[in-house]
Formats: C-alpha cells, sequence, structure tokens
C-alpha cells in the first residue's frame, strides 16, 4: 500500500492531513515531531513512499529530518510545509534532498495532488521497465537507465529520484537548450502546482553533484533567457 510518512508538531494541523491523505487512499504514519519520524522510518525498515516534514519542529526540525531520509533514501520523495515568512526555509529544505514544498495554510485539495505528483515519481523510478538503451554515455559520464544510477569518470555520483531524472532528460536531449517549463513538465508533471523556481534550486544542487567548480560549469549550462542544457 501507498505509505506517507507525516511529521508536524500541530495536532490540528496533522490531524487535517492525515485525514485528507487516508481519504487520498495512503496508509499514513504519523509524528509530533522530528526524532518520533525518524524512529517511525527505521520501525517500518524505510517502507515510506513519500514524507511530509514541517519546518518548525523543536529539537529535530524538519530540515535535518529532510538530510537524515535523503541520506538513508535516495528515492523517497520529500515534501516540506513552510510559513509564508520562511522563503528562505524553503530553499534550504530543496538543497538539502526535498523535491517540493507547501507554504501554509494550504488547501487539502493540493496537498493530495502533490503528494500523488510526488508518488507517481517514486513508482516510476523504482519500478518502470528497463528502456531499450541502457545506458547513455556522454564525456566522462555513464547514465545507466536500469541502476538508475550516474557516474562520472567511473566513480558514483549519488542522485535523489527528481535529479535523477533531470539528468536522463537532458542526457535524452543533449546540446538542447531547455526551458523551466520543459522541465518541470517532464519532471514535476503538467499537473505541478508549485513554481518554477523548484527548477533552478535542483540545477543548483546538480551542479554541486556534477561539476568540478559548481560556480564556474561546463556542462550543466545556464541558457539566459530560456533556460538550461547540457554540455558535453
Amino acid at each position: 500500500m501507498r505509505k506517507v510518512l507525516i511529521a508536524e508538531d500541530e495536532a490540528a494541523i496533522r490531524d487535517f492531513v492525515v485525514i485528507n491523505l487516508k481519504r487520498g487512499g495512503y496508509d499514513v504514519l504519523e509524528a509530533e515531531n522530528g526524532e518520533q519520524a525518524l524512529e517511525l522510518y527505521e520501525a517500518c525498515n524505510g517502507d515510506v513512499d513519500v514524507a511530509v516534514l514541517d519546518v518548525m519542529m523543536p529539537n529535530v526540525d524538519g530540515l535535518q529530518v529532510c538530510k537524515a531520509l535523503r541520506e538513508k533514501n535516495s528515492n523517497i520523495g520529500i515534501i516540506m510545509l513552510t510559513a509564508k515568512a520562511q522563503e528562505m526555509d524553503k530553499i534550504t529544505g530543496l538543497m538539502m534532498g526535498a523535491d517540493d514544498y507547501m507554504t501554509k495554510p494550504f488547501s487539502p485539495t493540493e496537498l493530495v495532488a502533490r503528494v500523488d505528483a510526488i508518488y507517481r515519481r517514486v513508482a516510476m523510478h523504482t519500478q518502470k521497465e528497463v528502456k531499450p538503451v541502457d545506458e547513455i554515455e556522454l564525456g566522462e559520464f555513464k547514465l545507466n537507465l536500469r541502476s538508475h544510477s550516474l557516474t562520472k569518470n567511473g566513480k558514483h555520483v549519488e542522485l535523489t529520484q527528481v535529479e535523477f531524472q533531470i539528468v536522463e532528460l537532458f542526457f535524452s536531449k543533449p546540446g538542447e537548450a531547455l526551458s523551466r517549463t520543459d522541465i518541470l513538465n517532464k519532471v514535476w508533471g503538467t499537473d505541478y502546482y508549485g513554481e518554477e523556481k523548484i527548477v533552478d534550486v535542483n540545477i543548483r544542487r546538480l551542479r554541486m553533484k556534477v561539476e568540478d567548480e559548481p560556480s564556474e560549469p561546463r556542462h550543466l549550462m545556464t541558457i539566459w533567457g530560456i533556460g538550461y542544457k547540457w554540455q558535453e
């Protein structure tokens, strides 16, 4: 069954989220703080598809939980819940490995839609059939579509499921300029409700992993006024 972990210290909000996710067909694990969220994750042996984490929680906050979950599982989908004034927390969460964020207050319909979208990506990433071409090689990089892995000069590059899909998109269209909208629609889906800047943050995160000098990229290039392209 589709399983979601929700970590939110405000009981009213947590109950509201749990009810709507259960209505959406999810098996929900509830945590009232970050420490409990990590304990629940371990107790179920990591059998969680999506985690919904509030940023502001006492002791172990949502950002710490996000970082810990991402280190344990590159495939889990992660959504951060933030307040309107926490713009920096949104960026920090995405850089730590979150896939998406929602700003409070939010509607139950949008929440379930976001979880649905992330769950579909997780399911596609972990269960999709092998493509006719198992490996794409561009310069010092090799992208293996069977094992969902990337190597640079033979060394493994750790990617989240979103990062893998972005790299796969670029590798399928080397040298072609892709707009933020193109990337958003292909990776997050045409029904994604969020903002385009989530693409920029993921590009920043990817550059830190694939470039020798992230501030002076040689491969993941910005095309001003358009978007990005992969350059061999």
